[in-house]
């Protein structure tokens, strides 16, 4: 029967040979995140971004509020009078619209017209920090978007309250149109900031390469 490493030192003393035991190396699972890696997986959900933002867009606006004309005699729906509307015109809308459609308008509200603002939203936030380092700059172009997707949300509540009350009231009516104008004026804003933050980035890729292509030679 083999003896212990306790026994065998007992037995003979400091001369006693006791086998070593080595642990076997641990391996470390994780992986190294390079800077490139990093901007290549943010690059990739940028992509997945846009794309979504733009079917979403073309979803809302240029499929089914068009679709809901013909459920309001032709007259378009107010999310897309970029200009806003008046009174009468919501008057005449709501004539024309009965219960059914009023709740599918509502519906498309609650839907696509949320998921867009909001991933246009983190997609421009993404879009902006990946671009521009300097904070308070950031800050002040990532409140562009925050606020586009803000005012859409608010301006869809507007315009459901507007469509469904019992009786319409004037206040309500500015209110939407108020919001619908600026949510446009935002939208426009956020793609202007966006372009910005592009060209901003690419400004700072290529002075950074010129400066290590400097101190190379």
């Amino acid at each position: 029967m083999a003896k212990t490493p306790a026994q065998r030192i007992k037995k003979h003393g400091a001369s006693a040979a006791v086998p070593q035991h080595h642990l076997p190396a641990v391996i470390n699972p994780s992986t190294t995140r390079t800077p490139q890696k990093a901007q290549s997986n943010s690059s990739l959900i940028l992509i997945a971004g846009v794309v979504a933002s733009l079917f979403l867009f073309w979803y809302v606006h240029l499929l089914t509020l068009d679709q809901l004309t013909q459920l309001s005699g032709g007259l378009p729906m107010p999310d897309s009078l970029i200009g806003g509307f008046d009174r009468g015109f919501v008057e005449q809308l709501r004539s024309a619209m009965d219960g059914d459609a009023r709740g599918q308008l509502n519906y498309v509200h609650k839907t696509a017209g949320t998921l867009f603002p909001l991933i246009f939203g983190f997609t421009w936030l993404l879009l902006i920090g990946t671009n521009v380092a300097r904070k308070p700059l950031r800050w002040a172009l990532w409140a562009v978007p925050l606020l586009f997707a803000g005012v859409r949300l608010w301006g869809n509540a507007a315009i459901d309250a507007m469509m469904s009350a019992a009786t319409l009231d004037g206040g309500q009516v500015v209110l939407a149109s108020g919001l619908t104008v600026a949510g446009w004026v935002l939208l426009v804003l956020s793609l202007v900031v966006g372009g910005a933050a592009v060209f901003l980035g690419r400004k700072n890729s290529s002075a950074r390469a010129d400066a290590s292509g400097s101190a190379q030679a």
